[in-house]
C-alpha cells in the first residue's frame, strides 16, 4: 500500500519541479532565441529559431566591445575571489579555533556588517578611492571588496563541525595553526570553499554601480557597464542586446555548470554541527 502511494506523489513532485524549471528557464531561452535572430525577425515567432544566425552574436560583440569588458571582469572577480577566500579562511579558523578576549562580541560585530547596506558606504568609499588617486584603477574595483563577513560565517560553521581533538592532535604532531588551516580544515571544508568562492565570483561578476562611480575609462569598465552601454546606444535593436546579455552570460553558466556539485555540498556542509 505504501509502495502505491509513493508512486503518485512522486509523479506530482516531478510534474511540479518540471513546472518550476520551465518557469525558471523561459526567460534564458526567450533571450537567447533573440539573440540569434535578425533585427527585423525578433517578433516574428519571437519563441522558435526560425532563420537563427550568429551574425547577431559577432556584431554585438564587436559593437559593444565585449571583449576588452569581459577581461576586466575576469580579472576584477577572480582576484576578489581569491581575496574573499584567503581572509575568510583566515579570519573563520580564528573564529573557530582560536581563544582570545571578546571573540563572540568580536564575531558579532564582525556579522553586523551585513545589515549595513552597502548603498550607504558608497559615498564615503569612493571619496576615500579618490583621495588615494585610484580612480580608473583596478584597485579602486577590487581592494574594497577582499573581505566579506559573508564567507567569514559560512566557513566558521564547517570549521565549528571538525571534532577539537583533530587540532589536538594536530598540535601533538607539530602542525602549528597555518599548518593545520593548510593540511587539515581547508580540505575538510572544501565544499564550503567552493561554493562560497563561485558566490563570490558571481556577486563580483555582476557588479554594476561601484565600477560605475569609481570609473570613467572604458579601459577599466567591467562587463556589466558595457551591457547599459550597449543597450543605450541600439535601443531600438533588441536581438543585439540580448546576444551581448547571452555572451555576458556565458562565463557564469560555466561555472554552475562545472561547480554545481560543490555547491550543493557547500550549501549542507555544516548545516548540522556533530
Amino acid at each position: 500500500m505504501a509502495i502505491e502511494v509513493r508512486g503518485p506523489r512522486r509523479v506530482a513532485r516531478y510534474v511540479l519541479l518540471v513546472i518550476v524549471a520551465a518557469i525558471v528557464l523561459f526567460p534564458i531561452y526567450a533571450a537567447v532565441i533573440a539573440s540569434l535572430k535578425p533585427g527585423d525577425e525578433v517578433f516574428t515567432h519571437p519563441l522558435l529559431p526560425v532563420n537563427a544566425t550568429f551574425d547577431t552574436i559577432r556584431d554585438a560583440w564587436e559593437t559593444g566591445d565585449l571583449g576588452r569588458y569581459l577581461v576586466n571582469s575576469l580579472i576584477v572577480s577572480l582576484a576578489i575571489t581569491a581575496g574573499q577566500v584567503i581572509t575568510s579562511l583566515l579570519a573563520a579558523y580564528a573564529f573557530a579555533f582560536l581563544r582570545f578576549p571578546l571573540r563572540n562580541t568580536l564575531f558579532l560585530v564582525f556579522l553586523a556588517t551585513l545589515l549595513v547596506p552597502a548603498e550607504t558606504t558608497i559615498l564615503v568609499n569612493r571619496e576615500t578611492v579618490e583621495s588615494w588617486g585610484w580612480i580608473d584603477s583596478y584597485q579602486a574595483l577590487i581592494v574594497p571588496f577582499l573581505a566579506t563577513a559573508f564567507g567569514t560565517f559560512l566557513i566558521r560553521q564547517v570549521f565549528l563541525t571538525l571534532p577539537n581533538d583533530l587540532r589536538e592532535a594536530a598540535a601533538l604532531d607539530g602542525l602549528g595553526h597555518l599548518a593545520f588551516l593548510r593540511e587539515v580544515a581547508a580540505p575538510l571544508a572544501r565544499p564550503t570553499i567552493a561554493a562560497f568562492g563561485l558566490f563570490s565570483f558571481l556577486a563580483a561578476w555582476n557588479q554594476y554601480l561601484w565600477p560605475l562611480v569609481v570609473t570613467n575609462d572604458q579601459d577599466f569598465r567591467t562587463v556589466q557597464i558595457g551591457l547599459k552601454s550597449l543597450a543605450n546606444a541600439n535601443l531600438d535593436q533588441i536581438n543585439l542586446v540580448m546576444a551581448g546579455t547571452v555572451i555576458a552570460a556565458v562565463p557564469i553558466f560555466v561555472l554552475l555548470l562545472v561547480f554545481q556539485r560543490q555547491l550543493v555540498r557547500g550549501l549542507t556542509a555544516g548545516a548540522v554541527k556533530g
